[in-house]
């Protein structure tokens, strides 16, 4: 089974001419790597240069697409600064992040706005890539991924939970957070039994595989993705550099 990879550059780069740099990158050294399908998440701005860039490649990938890092639920309207999933599809948006840990925790997002991202990405034919995890390591962590996913898929049918790509992301592992602990794959696979559990019992839904997030990088990504519950990661701040990126590209298509 394919691998995913989804590379979130969050506010970054500065300017244009980095980003296209960085995505040519990765046409470059996607071609090289078997069974892996890479999603870019860059802000934006960036969007309709990288998808030109996409268009005009010779020998497109077709184990690339662009994703965007958020989108807001109504298709258009007085909403100042707001990216609806209707201009997103211009661009050929396969994926959109929903709750991340940045917009949960930093920007005050409500599990009430991110149910209601969730429902506009599936109605645009987007796949919602839901974002859940404790705060702080101690928390109840049961407690705490029960009440982000019942409030997060409510009023969502069984069917429509299927095509959400749930990703068990720990924020007090991120490396920018104060005080940050590297996660364990043991810890992971114990969310994920929750997440599944929960799935189960409320939509009937016996999920096989999630997504981790919480400082993928080269040095531990094949430790989460070499188990099969684990599908695919988050990669935040090593997928803005080239060389490591292309290392992680690379210990997944060998694994």
């Amino acid at each position: 089974m394919n691998k995913i990879l989804i590379a979130n550059w969050k506010a970054n780069p500065t300017t244009p001419e980095e980003a296209l740099d960085l995505f040519d990158s990765y046409l470059s050294a996607i071609s090289d790597f078997r069974d892996i399908r890479l999603v870019v998440c860059s802000p934006f701005l960036y969007l309709e240069e990288l998808y030109k860039q996409l268009q005009a490649t010779k020998n497109k990938p077709e184990t690339i697409s662009l994703g965007a890092q958020d989108l807001f639920w109504e298709k258009s309207g007085p909403y100042t600064g707001e990216i609806s999933a209707e201009m997103l599809k211009e661009f050929a948006i396969s994926h959109v992040l929903v709750g991340h840990s940045d917009r949960r925790y930093k920007m005050g997002e409500s599990n009430e706005i991110i149910n209601k991202k969730i429902k506009a990405a599936l109605e645009a034919g987007i796949t919602p890539v839901l974002l859940v995890g404790e705060r702080n390591l101690g928390d109840d962590r049961r407690a705490v991924l029960e009440q982000q996913l019942a409030a997060d898929l409510s009023g969502l049918s069984a069917d429509q939970v299927t095509k959400i790509l749930i990703t068990y992301e720990p924020v007090w592992a991120i490396s920018t957070q104060p005080g940050a602990k590297s996660d364990t794959p043991e810890s992971a696979l114990g969310a994920i039994g929750i997440i599944k559990n929960f799935l189960d019992s409320r939509f009937q839904f016996l999920a096989s595989s999630f997504l981790y997030g919480g400082s993928v990088n080269k040095t531990n990504v094949v430790d989460f993705l070499k188990h099969p519950e684990i599908s695919g990661a988050v990669v935040g701040g090593a997928s803005l550099r080239k060389e490591e990126f292309t290392n992680i590209l690379k210990q997944i298509s060998l694994y």
